[in-house]
């Protein structure tokens, strides 16, 4: 090889080397949203104890704190997908910081229980947008080949934002259990990567689908050079300019567009993925571990610490998840996700029904909640917020995603919203076998009706879902 070749090869190398890393840097930042999803989801776990004298809570009440952000994060991601898709997915993300700022002080200061109601719903907004808008970001910025590993890096931040949450209330919890307002110092604490988000998101590039959408066609491709390798850049750049000149040609998309059977098909498929993943019950875990750990007999300090075990293993089997997702299809991981997530909560409910209230129990369930969480977080999350970043074409992407994410978020709602009651009501045995009635469900869709996406560009996915036979199904 000649020396000039030898040169030509090592600056290319370079080239892409820099580019690598300079993805990198993109997606840890964007992925700052998925923390703050993690850290205001999960602190009210820690938060509720300490809570419920200081603003006098009932169950009802209880259930109404819990449970608004998920309210409010639903309409945020139904109406996170349109504005992205009208001003931008890195312009609509830094709007979201601010916002999740003002959520946050507002919940950190609120004096009563109507407050902060209301601040837990605009912090919903701000979690729902980002719950739509960073996993559309990176599914946009990424390479076919690594779209798996790149999404889920925000499932990665989500979980390890629920672990600090987790890990920060039990200190304080510990620590400062006895003054009043702890939980206070609990909430603020996200204004921190608030800021992050909102510095850091300046230094992020729009995404080059999006430009070429808005026939910004030079600017899209300068972002895929930055991304790229220059062969890479210029191939991704044609199909990616094909493809938005194609439906460009068409009038803006809107749900009368349903009528087509194919793009109806991918958003009940879509419908179809944020239900199942919320009727496995993951959030009555996430957001009142510590309560189900009380209850199964140990004391509030130390149901605090124990409920730490499960952030670390969600994000231990995130890990894992984003190890397989590189290589298995997405369609198999949901489904053994699914088998054992159900199996995991019809063991918690056998145990709460037959072993008496006391530390054994205690250890039991604790058990039981961290395998659920391993099959949860380290299958079934990482799959569901991929695929429904892929899954909708260009033209739907925003709305499709909006509406599915809006429908999970509802799903949420009802879940946080009505677990407290139903243990009250059913007792906690029972609350759980109706989550493994539920699951079961689940299960016959997933296997019914989920397509496999893996190892394709979405313009290829988009190309395919148009064509009845051309949808893979294993």
């Amino acid at each position: 090889m000649s020396s000039a070749t030898s040169h030509g090869a090592a600056e290319a190398d370079a080239d892409g080397s820099r580019q690598r890393r300079f993805l990198r840097r993109v997606t840890w930042v964007a992925t700052l949203g998925g923390l703050l999803f993690g850290f205001d989801t999960g602190v009210i776990n820690g938060a509720l104890p300490f809570m419920v004298d200081d603003l006098g809570l009932t169950a009802v009440t209880e259930g109404l704190v819990a449970s608004s952000l998920v309210f409010g994060a639903a309409f945020g991601a139904l109406a996170g997908g349109r504005l992205a898709d009208a001003y931008g997915r890195r312009r609509m993300i830094i709007v979201l910081a601010v916002v999740f700022l003002v959520g946050t002080l507002g919940t950190a200061l609120a004096p009563d229980v109507p407050v902060m109601v209301t601040s837990r719903l605009v912090l919903g907004l701000a979690v729902g947008g980002a719950s739509v808008m960073v996993p559309i970001l990176l599914a946009e910025l990424s390479p076919a080949a690594r779209r798996g590993q790149m999404v889920t890096r925000n499932e990665l931040m989500i979980v390890t934002g629920q672990l600090l949450a987790f890990s920060t209330s039990a200190f304080l919890g510990n620590v400062f259990g006895d003054s009043q307002g702890v939980w206070r110092w609990m909430l603020v604490l996200a204004t921190l990567p608030a800021i992050g988000l909102w510095i850091g998101m300046y230094f992020v590039p729009e995404s080059p689908r999006w430009l070429a959408g808005q026939g910004a066609f030079g600017v899209a491709l300068r972002v895929l050079q930055r991304l790229r390798p220059a062969t890479v850049a210029r191939q991704e750049y044609e199909e990616i300019r094909a493809m938005a000149a194609e439906d460009r040609e068409r009038e803006k998309v809107g749900f009368r567009d349903l009528r087509e059977p194919w793009l109806r098909r991918i958003l009940l498929v879509g419908l179809g993925l944020a239900v199942i993943q919320q009727i496995t019950g993951v959030n009555s875990i996430m957001y009142y571990g510590t309560q189900i750990l009380v209850v199964a007999g140990f004391g509030t300090q130390a149901a605090l610490t124990a409920n730490i075990a499960n952030g670390v293993i969600s994000v231990a089997a995130t890990f894992v998840g984003i190890w397989l997702l590189g290589r298995v299809g997405r369609r198999p991981m949901l489904l053994v996700g699914q088998i054992g997530t159900t199996s995991a909560l019809f063991a918690i409910g056998l145990v709460s029904l037959v072993v008496p209230e006391g530390t054994t129990r205690g250890f039991l369930v604790l058990a039981l909640t961290v395998t659920f969480l391993a099959f949860q977080q380290g299958a079934i999350s990482p799959v569901t917020w991929l695929m429904l970043s892929e899954i909708f074409p260009l033209r739907l992407r925003g709305l499709g995603m909006g509406a599915a994410v809006f429908v999970l978020w509802m799903v949420n709602f009802a879940v946080s919203l009505g677990f407290p009651i139903l243990m009250a009501a059913i007792t906690i045995s029972n609350t759980f076998f109706v989550f493994v009635v539920l699951g079961v469900a689940a299960i016959v869709f997933a296997r019914r009706y989920i397509p496999e996406t893996r190892d394709r560009t979405l313009e290829e996915l988009e190309r395919e879902f148009k064509s009845v036979t051309g949808t893979p199904r294993r």
